[in-house]
């Protein structure tokens, strides 16, 4: 296993809790029958959130599921360790932030700018780790997060392709449904225009209202970010106080750790769970890394 994460009972403030729970059953009973891992994945809260994904249409969640749970059986995101992907990371064009925002969510720190990379399928590994790990560091009253997207350096010369950003958008939309709160883009400069004219078009309507500019400029839109984010934790980058500083060996250790802490965590959770009448339970199913749900 690799960034398992309990449960949360936050509850979706659209929809009634009863009527939530009661989609939540018959999404449950239209599954049919789970296998193990699928078990450990289709928590309640993983179903609210493809239900509410698919405007809590039973079906259209029930295929969204399936689709997940064959993608997570081929992509493999729980045996990505951070050693595979961490050349990725070199740069900080992608991290977990040491700071939540106003409603104590996980922060992810993009930098298109600082690309060092160019194969994509590496890319996307690293991406679905860091989502993996900012999922497993949420606070167990949340079950999203906020992207920071600084343009610092970018330009057309660093730009990741058209499919890039494709699979990222699909990844996101598709297998971590309701994930994203929000994400700020911040003074993309005029040329990206073009880029962001084809790839809105691959966001749903959901994902493209979480989409927001920040520009130094436009007071309201500086008003609306810092409506989510403290000035003292906020980076000078994104018109905040602090100082944004990354140490690749820094968080390496932190992502070292963070692996070793899930997986004690796993193995203890792994172990109360085959307890039944003082005698182990013999689980039929191969020891498959659980999914964060």
């Amino acid at each position: 296993m690799m960034f398992w994460r309990k449960n949360s009972h936050k509850e979706n403030g659209c929809v009634h809790q009863f009527q939530a729970a009661e989609k939540v059953n018959e999404l449950r009973v239209a599954m049919g029958k789970l296998t193990k891992a699928s078990e450990y994945f289709c928590t309640d809260a993983c179903l609210k959130r493809y239900l509410e994904a698919r405007n809590w249409d039973v079906e259209k969640a029930k295929k969204m599921v399936e689709d997940t749970v064959q993608w997570r059986s081929t992509f493999k995101p729980d045996n990505i360790r951070w050693n595979d992907i961490a050349i990725e990371g070199e740069t900080g064009k992608a991290y977990r932030a040491n700071f939540f925002d106003r409603q104590g969510r996980t922060v992810l720190i993009l930098r298109p700018g600082m690309q060092n990379t160019t194969g994509c399928e590496n890319q996307m590994r690293h991406l679905v780790y860091l989502l993996e790990n900012a999922i497993y560091n949420l606070p167990k009253d949340q079950e999203q997060m906020a992207w920071l997207i600084d343009f610092t350096g970018w330009s057309m010369t660093n730009a990741v392709p058209v499919k890039t950003s494709r699979e990222t958008i699909n990844i996101l939309q598709n297998h971590y449904p309701e994930r994203l709160a929000v994400a700020f883009l911040y003074n993309p400069p005029r040329i990206f225009e073009a880029s962001w004219k084809i790839v809105k078009y691959f966001l749903d309507a959901k994902t493209f209202a979480k989409v927001k500019f920040v520009y130094p400029k436009n007071k309201d839109s500086v008003e609306l970010m810092k409506t989510y984010f403290d000035d003292e934790n906020l980076p000078a980058e994104f018109g905040g106080r602090a100082k944004l500083h990354y140490d690749h060996e820094e968080f390496s250790r932190l992502m070292n750790d963070d692996e070793a802490k899930a997986e004690r965590e796993w193995k203890l959770e792994n172990s109360n769970s085959h307890i039944s009448n003082g005698k182990p339970e013999v689980s039929h199913e191969s020891a498959i890394a659980l999914p964060a749900s």
